[in-house]
Formats: C-alpha cells, sequence, structure tokens
C-alpha cells in the first residue's frame, strides 16, 4: 500500500457518472468560493501548480516510500494534460532519492509519458483503471465519456509489459449487469494475467453520494434499460431504504 498520495485537483473532467470522489471532497472550501458543486461531474478543477507543491514536498520529507498518483482525480484527464500535471509530478517525485510512484490513470494518453516511466522503470509501479470487457465499449462511453476506451487500455497495459514495466490494474467499478458476471469477471481477471501484471485490484462500489443514481438515469436516457434497472440493486439496502 501507498504511504503517500498526490492528486493534482479536485475534479478531473473525465465526467464518469459512477464517480463517488465528490462525497468525500465536498466540504472542501473551493466548491464554496467557486459555486460549484462537488457532484457534478461536468467539469474539471485542476491546480496547474501541482508539480511545484510536489517538487517542494518530495524535497522536504525525510521518511520515503511509495506515492500514489493519484486517489481522487486522474492526472492524465484531458485538462490535466493540458499542464502536463501527471509528467511533471512524476519527475518532480522521482528526480529525488528514496521515492517510488504507483501510477493510475484510465487515460492512454499517459503513453506519451513513457519516457519517464522507462527512465526511472525500477521506481514506478505502472497501472492502469479497467471497467468493463472490450465488448462493453458502446456502454462505457455512456458513463465514462472521457476516459479511453478498455480496449486501448488493455492494450496499452500489454505495451508496458512488454517494455518491461512493473505493472498492475485495478478492476473498478464493476457495475451490476455491465461487468459483474462471472464470465465477465474471468475474462477480466484473464486479461490481467495474460497482461503480466503483478498484481490485480479490485474495489467496492461505492454506493455514497449521487453517483449511482446519475449512472442510472444516464443508462436509462440513452436506452440501456436493463443495465439501467440492475443499478438498483446496489442503490438500496434488503429493507428498501436509499442509500
Amino acid at each position: 500500500m501507498a504511504q503517500y498520495a498526490v492528486n493534482t485537483g479536485l475534479k478531473c473532467g473525465h465526467s464518469c457518472t459512477y464517480c463517488s470522489t465528490g462525497t468525500m471532497i465536498r466540504t472542501h472550501e473551493a466548491f464554496k468560493e467557486l459555486g460549484l458543486s462537488s457532484f457534478d461531474n461536468t467539469y474539471a478543477l485542476v491546480d496547474p501548480d501541482s508539480p511545484k507543491r510536489v517538487a517542494h514536498d518530495a524535497c522536504r520529507k525525510q521518511k520515503r516510500g511509495l506515492v500514489q498518483l493519484c486517489t481522487l482525480v486522474d492526472a492524465w484527464s484531458p485538462k490535466a494534460q493540458k499542464y502536463d500535471l501527471g509528467r511533471r509530478c512524476l519527475e518532480a517525485i522521482l528526480s529525488q532519492p528514496g521515492w517510488t510512484v504507483r501510477i493510475l490513470t484510465k487515460n492512454t494518453e499517459v503513453e506519451k509519458d513513457f519516457d519517464v516511466v522507462e527512465k526511472y522503470k525500477s521506481r514506478i509501479f505502472f497501472g492502469l483503471s479497467i471497467t468493463a470487457t472490450p465488448d462493453k465499449s458502446d456502454i462505457m462511453s455512456v458513463v465514462e465519456p472521457n476516459a479511453s476506451f478498455n480496449s486501448d487500455r488493455i492494450a496499452l497495459l500489454r505495451e508496458a509489459h512488454k517494455r518491461g514495466f512493473r505493472t498492475f490494474v485495478m478492476l473498478c467499478p464493476l457495475l451490476p449487469g455491465i461487468a459483474d458476471s462471472p464470465a465477465q469477471i474471468k475474462e477480466l481477471v484473464g486479461v490481467a494475467v495474460d497482461s503480466g501484471v503483478e498484481e490485480i485490484f479490485v474495489e467496492a462500489v461505492n454506493p455514497r453520494g449521487c453517483g449511482l443514481k446519475l449512472t442510472q438515469d444516464t443508462l436509462k436516457s440513452k436506452g440501456y434499460h436493463y443495465e439501467a434497472a440492475n443499478m438498483d440493486s446496489i442503490r438500496y439496502k434488503k429493507t428498501g431504504r436509499g442509500m
């Protein structure tokens, strides 16, 4: 597990309907100052000065270890790419001895920074978030519109392994009716193993906030009625009380 985390902002702009980050950061003063809601996934809120902050901390901290990049947002989301936040934060951390980094993204644009990963590959764990099997590309483009296709993420994971990078995969979220059947999970695990990953992580779907309701409404509006109905299986407790 990582001892430290770096986040390049508060909202990454991948616009994933299921995102639960808004629940965790809803009291952040930035939303009050800007008059925005943390639960609105239609915008990005990044910090262009993140690399400076990271460089300062990387030099100052005496106890060093593994850093997760990122935990709340994605350092290679479209708006983050505008400022090269992922690349610059990587360089800021790894220019100092004693640090290792775990990269997690769902955007294949990270490949543009493989030269940095290559330079520090003994100190980097490279990972991609895989959210469904490739045959679900159409439906996943509805619920995570600005993220890369899962088929492209899988291809990049394999390329990273070929380059000799240490890799892992995060299977999250495995949404009901979309990526939770035994056959689909077996396929995803098989893809990860065939891609040479060292670790496979699975994170439970977070029902807090309005993410699942938004996912359900979005799926229904796009004609995915079966998948939309399946959201109820995790949105409600057995008592029928809404979560």
